[in-house]
C-alpha cells in the first residue's frame, strides 16, 4: 500500500507543476507579444487638465485612453481627409507643428471624427510667432480692475501679446500630445506609409497603423468642485485619494545686509526691490523653456545682485536692497500675491511700508536698437509726491545708463504698466515703481509662454566644435547685451539705495554667459554640478531646465523645483561667503554655536572635482538667501472661488503613455472573436468530458497490480 501511495500520490503533484510551468510561461510569453504589438513612445510631453474658480481647461482622454487610425497632416489639404472623407474614422491625426494653430484646432474640437492629436514640432518655428497665451495675460488679477483704472482694464489701449490664440485655455475633450523625439516621429510616419496612406484615393487596406494617447484626468469642472472633494475625501476616506493640486513652488529672496527672517522690520528701514519671475508654461504639461519670458530678466537680476555684493560699501548703503524672484507669476500672480498677503499679516520681514521703491525686470533680451523702456502706472502718478519720487527713480535710471550700451527710454504717462509683479503691490499699495522692458507696447516675443520660447529666440548660440565646458565660457552677443542691461539695473539699485555718485560697478560677463548656458542650453555642466547640493543634483540634466510651476498636494509643503534649486545655487555661489563648517554645522547651524545663525541660510554644497580625481571638495555657503512660500492665499483661506487670488489647480491622473500599433480589420476581428467563442465552448466540452472519464482515462493497469498486490 505505500508502494501504491507513493505512486498515485506524485501524479497530482506533477499535474501542479505541470499548470505551474505553462501560467509561468504565459504570463513571460503575455510580456513578449505585447512588445511586439505596441511601440512606446517615450518623449512626449502631454496636455493636461488645469482648473480655477469658474471653468476647466486643457485636455483629456477617455478612462482607458483613446485609439484612431493614423493621418499625417502636414498641409491645409490633408485636413478634409480627417474631417469628411476617410472612411476609418475616429483619426489620430499627426499634426504639423506650423498648423498647430487656434484655426485648426478649433476644427478638430468641433469634430466627432477626431479622437486625438499628436503634435510634431516645427523646425524652424513659425516665423510670423507663436503663442497660445491670452492676448491679454493675467487680466483680473493685476492692479487695473473694472473698479480701479477701468480705462486700462482688459488691456485697453495696449494688447500686451496680439499673437496670442488663448488656446491654452480651452478646454479639449480628447488627448494633445507634443512629439519631443524626432526619432520616435520618424517611426510613426514610416508606420503611416507602410499602412496607411490611400491609394488612387481609395481607402487603405488592414491591417492599418493606430495610435493610442492615454491621459485621463481625475479633476473636472472647476477648482471649487475638486478643493471640496479633496475635502471629502480627507475627511470620510480610509484612503483618501485626491483629484487635483494646487499650483505652488517657492519665490526665492535676497538681502544685500542681512535680515533677520524671524522678526520684522522696524518702520524707518527701507528696502529698494528689484523683482523678476521664475515661472513660465506653455500648452504641454513640464515644457516651458521661457527663455524671453524668464530668463532673460532673472539672468539679469542675478548678474546686478552679484555686482552690488562685491561693493566694498554695499553693507553700509543707508537702504537694504532686496533681490526677490517670484514663483508661479504666469497663472495670475501666485507668488507676488502670496508675498503681499504675507507682508500685510506681519508674516514675512519686509513690511509694504518698508518698501522705498520697486523696480522690476520684465523680458530684456530683444531690446531694439539698444532700447529699454521704462514703464510707470498713471494712476498712482496722479498723487504728486509720489510723481516726484518716481521722476527720481528715472532720473537714476538715465544716469546709470551713461557710457553703456543701453538707451532709456519712457513710455508715454497715458499707458498702463504691461502684466508684472509690481501690479500685485499697487494692489495694496501705492509704492513708486517702474518696469523695464525690450517692448514699449506690444511685446517683442513673438513665442510668449510656448515651446519655442528657446535660447535661439534670444540668439543664443554657439559656433559647431565647442565641447560643453567651451561652451559653458562661450560669450555670446546676448550675454555681452544682458551684462550691459545688469550693469544699469546695479547702478540704478545702488543709487536707490542711497550710495555715492560715480561709483564703479561693473557686472561679470563670464557670468551671465555661464548662466544663459546653465539656464537655457543645459543644467548639466560643471558649474552646476560644483555649486549645487548633493540632494539635488538629480535635477541636473543634459538638456534645458523647463520652468514649469509645480503641483502641491493639500497639507504638503512643496519641494523646490529643478529652476527654483538651480537658481538658490547660482545666487548663493555669487553673493554668498564661503564658511569653514563641517557638513553637521552647515546643515544645523544649532550646532556650530553661530549667534548669527538667524540672519543667514547655509548651504552644504558637492564642490568642484580634486585635480585628476573623480571625488568632489563639498564646501558650506552662508548666504542670505531665503526662500518663500509661493502658493495662493486662497488656498489658506479656503476661498476657491476667490477673484481676488488665483485659484489655479492642477488636475491628477494614474498615468500617461502613448503607443502606436497596427489594428486588424473590423472583420477580422469578428472572426477572431468568433474563433475564440467556439475554442472556448470546445475546451469547455473536452474538459467536462476528460473530467468525467477520468477514472478510465487516468487508471493504468499497473496502478491496480501495484493496489492488489
Amino acid at each position: 500500500m505505500a508502494a501504491a501511495g507513493e505512486k498515485g500520490g506524485s501524479r497530482p503533484g506533477w499535474r501542479s507543476l505541470g499548470v505551474s510551468l505553462v501560467l509561468l510561461a504565459a504570463l513571460c510569453q503575455g510580456s513578449s507579444v505585447e512588445r511586439k504589438i505596441y511601440v512606446s513612445l517615450n518623449s512626449t510631453a502631454p496636455c493636461v487638465r488645469l482648473l480655477n474658480a469658474t471653468h476647466q481647461i486643457g485636455c483629456q482622454s477617455s478612462r482607458n485612453g483613446d485609439t484612431g487610425v493614423i493621418h499625417v497632416v502636414e498641409k491645409e489639404e490633408d485636413l478634409s481627409w480627417v474631417l469628411e472623407t476617410g472612411p476609418n474614422p475616429p483619426y489620430m491625426v499627426l499634426l504639423e507643428g506650423n498648423l498647430f494653430t487656434r484655426d485648426t484646432l478649433l476644427k478638430f474640437k468641433e469634430s466627432s471624427r477626431i479622437s486625438g492629436i499628436a503634435v510634431m514640432y516645427a523646425k524652424p518655428p513659425p516665423p510670423e510667432g507663436f503663442s497660445l497665451d491670452l492676448p491679454c495675460p493675467n487680466d483680473g488679477f493685476g492692479v487695473y480692475t473694472d473698479v480701479h483704472g477701468p480705462q486700462y482694464s482688459h488691456c485697453n489701449g495696449t494688447l500686451w501679446n496680439p499673437l496670442g490664440s488663448g488656446m491654452s485655455y480651452e478646454d479639449f475633450q480628447f488627448p494633445i500630445f507634443l512629439l519631443q523625439d524626432e526619432n520616435e516621429t520618424e517611426v510613426i510616419k514610416q508606420c503611416y506609409r507602410d499602412h496607411n496612406i490611400p491609394e488612387n484615393d481609395t481607402a487603405p487596406k488592414y491591417p492599418l497603423c493606430a495610435m493610442q494617447l492615454i491621459s485621463p484626468m481625475h479633476a473636472v469642472t472647476s477648482t471649487v468642485t475638486c478643493m471640496r472633494r479633496n475635502s471629502i475625501q480627507m475627511s470620510f476616506s480610509i484612503n483618501p485619494e485626491a483629484v487635483c493640486d494646487s499650483l505652488a513652488g517657492y519665490n526665492v529672496w535676497s538681502t544685500v545686509k542681512p535680515v533677520n527672517n524671524t522678526a520684522t522690520m522696524a518702520p524707518e528701514d527701507q528696502v529698494v526691490v528689484s523683482a523678476a519671475r521664475l515661472d513660465g508654461r506653455s500648452f504641454f504639461w513640464n515644457l516651458a523653456p521661457a527663455a524671453e519670458s524668464t530668463v532673460s530678466s532673472l539672468v539679469t537680476q542675478l548678474a546686478a545682485a552679484e555686482a552690488i555684493h562685491k561693493m566694498a560699501d554695499s553693507q553700509t548703503l543707508p537702504r537694504n536692497i532686496m533681490f526677490a524672484f517670484f514663483q508661479g507669476e504666469v497663472f495670475d500672480y501666485i507668488g507676488s500675491s502670496r508675498m503681499v498677503y504675507d507682508m500685510e499679516k506681519g508674516r514675512f520681514p519686509v513690511r509694504l511700508n518698508n518698501i522705498h521703491s520697486f523696480v522690476e525686470l520684465s523680458q530684456v533680451a530683444l531690446r531694439n536698437s539698444s532700447v529699454l523702456w521704462i514703464h510707470t502706472d498713471p494712476i498712482s502718478r496722479s498723487n504728486e509726491s509720489l510723481n516726484a519720487e518716481v521722476e527720481q527713480m528715472i532720473a537714476a535710471l538715465k544716469t546709470s545708463s551713461r557710457d553703456t550700451n543701453v538707451t532709456l527710454q519712457e513710455v508715454g504717462q497715458s499707458q498702463a504698466l504691461p502684466p508684472a509683479s509690481f501690479q500685485r503691490f499697487l494692489r495694496a499699495r501705492n509704492i513708486p515703481g517702474v518696469v523695464l522692458t525690450d517692448h514699449r507696447a506690444t511685446y517683442r516675443n513673438m513665442y510668449y509662454n510656448s515651446m519655442y520660447d528657446m535660447a535661439a529666440s534670444i540668439n543664443v548660440s554657439y559656433p559647431s566644435g565647442l565641447s560643453k565646458e567651451e561652451a559653458l565660457n562661450y560669450i555670446t552677443d546676448t550675454a555681452q547685451s544682458l551684462s550691459e542691461v545688469a550693469t544699469v539695473l546695479a547702478k540704478t539699485l545702488y543709487q536707490l539705495a542711497g550710495g555715492k555718485d560715480g561709483a564703479e560697478i561693473k557686472v561679470d560677463v563670464k557670468s551671465v554667459t555661464r548662466m544663459l548656458y546653465g539656464f537655457l542650453v543645459m543644467s548639466n555642466n560643471s558649474w552646476f554640478q560644483s555649486i549645487i547640493r548633493s540632494d539635488w543634483k538629480g535635477h541636473l540634466e543634459d538638456k534645458p531646465p523647463q520652468y514649469y510651476v509645480t503641483a502641491t498636494s493639500m497639507g504638503n509643503k512643496p519641494t523646490p523645483n529643478p529652476p527654483t534649486s538651480f537658481l538658490i545655487s547660482v545666487l548663493a555661489n555669487l553673493t554668498g561667503q564661503v564658511v569653514n563648517y563641517t557638513k553637521e554645522e552647515c546643515q544645523s547651524p544649532d550646532k556650530a554655536n553661530d549667534p548669527k545663525r538667524e540672519l543667514y541660510e547655509y548651504l552644504w554644497v558637492q564642490g568642484p572635482l580634486d585635480d585628476n580625481s573623480t571625488t568632489r571638495a563639498p564646501y558650506c555657503v552662508r548666504s542670505t538667501l531665503r526662500s518663500h512660500l509661493a502658493e495662493s492665499p486662497a488656498f489658506e483661506l479656503n476661498e476657491w472661488d476667490s477673484k481676488e487670488y488665483s485659484t489655479w489647480t492642477e488636475s491628477r491622473w494614474k498615468e500617461i503613455r502613448a503607443r502606436i500599433f497596427l489594428v486588424p480589420s473590423h472583420e477580422l476581428e469578428v472572426i477572431t472573436l468568433v474563433v475564440g467563442i467556439v475554442v472556448l465552448l470546445v475546451s469547455f466540452g473536452a474538459t467536462y468530458f476528460i473530467n468525467s472519464k477520468a477514472a478510465i482515462l487516468f487508471t493504468s493497469t499497473q496502478d491496480g497490480d501495484a493496489g492488489a498486490y
